[in-house]
């Protein structure tokens, strides 16, 4: 897993609260390449946290983008939408299977 800061530094408790969503994924899909995950405060008032997360998996490309009041909030439900990808994928590659 990389993690990109952008004009911040994120604290040792915040990645450790990611690395630690993103390992669960592996329970969905166990060949998840690596994965990338850009941290921004954006300029608004008070949701101004943005979490963009991007899963390589063989042959596809997953992608997640959050804006919300924490950080955590937002690589919540990004982690959730990336369940939901994976999920679908895994079902579409059973279904091909399956032909």
């Amino acid at each position: 897993m990389q993690v990109h800061s952008i004009k911040f530094n994120a604290d040792v408790k915040l990645l450790e609260f990611i690395q630690k969503k993103l390992d669960k994924l592996d329970t969905f899909y166990d060949r998840i390449v690596d994965s990338e995950v850009y941290l921004r405060l954006n300029n608004q008032s008070t949701v101004n946290k943005t979490v963009e997360i991007k899963l390589n998996i063989p042959g596809s490309q997953l992608f997640s983008k959050e804006i919300s009041k924490t950080f955590e909030e937002a690589t919540d439900t990004a982690v959730e939408s990336l369940k939901r990808q994976l999920t679908k994928h895994k079902e579409k590659l059973q279904r091909y299977k399956h032909v």
